[in-house]
């Protein structure tokens, strides 16, 4: 099974940080990467920028059409309002499906500001110790993952370890 996950970091580089650790335990089979994108929001700006991680995970399994459509349900529908709204309401009903949610919607639009930056990633055959090692200090917090209830409190646990440094 695929799991979706979302971590914040607390600088618009940092997501591109761990990226660089994603990608070093792909190439050492500690992880699957399906998919993925990243947002950062440079100190300043209007709004973020994203890009889906093709060099990681070839077409994607998502494809750019689904991340698209969550970035835009969740960093611009605020500016476009009402006129917009009804059509992604239907839209962000089947997100649903994969575990995104409006709760999942509002607390990333909350959370990743400018200054910050943030990593989606859809992934499977995770080996939990590798990773959690490889990640265990990065400064970020998990904003969301399907994971089970006590594999997804073993990733908080990881990086609030960065905190307590």
């Amino acid at each position: 099974m695929a799991t979706l996950t979302a971590v914040k970091f607390p600088k618009a580089t940092g997501a591109d940080e761990a990226l660089e650790i994603l990608e070093r335990l792909q190439r050492e089979g500690s992880i699957v990467v399906h998919d993925g994108a990243i947002v950062s929001w440079e100190e300043g700006a209007k709004k973020p920028k994203t890009r889906q991680l093709n060099n990681l995970t070839g077409s994607g399994a998502l494809g750019g059409g689904f991340w698209g459509l969550l970035f835009g349900l969740i960093f611009f529908i605020p500016i476009l309002g009402l006129l917009v709204g009804a059509a992604m309401g239907a839209a962000a009903a089947s997100m649903a499906d994969v575990g995104i949610d409006d709760d999942f919607i509002k607390e990333v639009r909350e959370k990743v500001t400018p200054g910050t930056s943030a990593l989606f990633a859809l992934t499977s055959d995770g080996v939990r110790d590798k990773v959690a090692e490889a990640f265990r200090g990065v400064d970020a917090e998990l904003l969301h993952t399907n994971l089970s209830t006590e594999q997804e409190a073993q990733l908080r646990e990881v990086f609030s370890d960065a905190h307590a440094v």
